[in-house]
């Protein structure tokens, strides 16, 4: 034991006199924009597909909202003028309006005006034409944030598909151990591409359902709307049934 402990010492001494190794420096992290821009081309129709999609959402805001569609004020003066059988005075005011129920009420006077003997249900079927075309208006709307959600992804899965074939290319290569970073930067842009499609895709398909069921609430307020203006229209043409009644008995017999 005596022997051992000079020797002992002695290589602790030369232990403690020698250099620790350096620690290797690892490679700086990317950050999510360098990765999005080192993901492909992909990522470009992505991004524009991104922008779009925001300005959709934006105009959709602004444009799919109630006073956009059936306005307090409009219905007042509307059954006021109705009332007091203005139709002329109605069809100036439905021409400074932009709401959908201001454009139906203007076929219905304009038809009515042009064709004063026209029966009441002949106003009905242009009422309900019209109205029938501002309701597909809205609802097209909506959709084109559904085909949004469906296409980024497809877009995002172009991109995956792309990345993975450039790492199946890597791992045939004889490129030495080049392969392997070939391979981890061929997996990382297919599955930032899948990042990128779904990310799109998510977010346009919750606006959709948001903005489908504001479209719906806001047609059955159109349709009691109409149903407003189509009543106190047949008030007037039932006035006119008495007038008509003699003449239509005398060519009965």
């Amino acid at each position: 034991m005596n022997i051992f402990s000079p020797l002992f010492a002695g290589a602790m001494a030369l232990l403690a006199q020698t250099p620790a190794p350096a620690a290797p420096e690892l490679p700086h992290t990317k950050s999510v924009l360098d990765a999005i821009l080192a993901a492909g081309p992909i990522m470009y129709a992505l991004f524009a597909l991104s922008v779009f999609s925001v300005m959709i959402v934006i105009v959709y805001l602004l444009t799919i909202r109630r006073g956009a569609v059936v306005s307090s004020g409009y219905m007042a003066t509307a059954d006021a003028l109705l009332r007091k059988r203005d139709y002329l005075g109605l069809l100036a005011v439905s021409n400074r309006h932009s709401e959908a129920i201001a454009r139906v009420v203007q076929k219905v006077l304009d038809f009515t005006t042009k064709n004063p003997n026209a029966d009441f249900q002949q106003v009905r079927e242009i009422a309900e034409t019209e109205g029938t075309r501002v309701a597909s208006s809205l609802n097209n709307r909506a959709i084109i944030l559904a085909d949004v959600g469906m296409i980024a992804p497809m877009i995002g899965l172009l991109g995956t598909v792309i990345g993975i074939i450039r790492s199946f290319g890597a791992l045939g290569a004889d490129l030495g151990t080049a392969r392997y970073a070939l391979l981890s930067k061929g997996i990382s842009e297919a599955l930032v591409n899948t990042c990128g499609g779904l990310a799109i895709g998510i977010p346009a398909m919750i606006f959709y359902a948001f903005f489908r069921g504001r479209a719906q609430r806001l047609i059955s307020e159109l349709e009691s709307a109409v149903t407003h203006v189509l009543a106190l229209l047949s008030l007037q043409y039932n006035k006119r049934a008495p007038e008509r009644a003699p003449v239509l008995l005398e060519d009965e017999f």
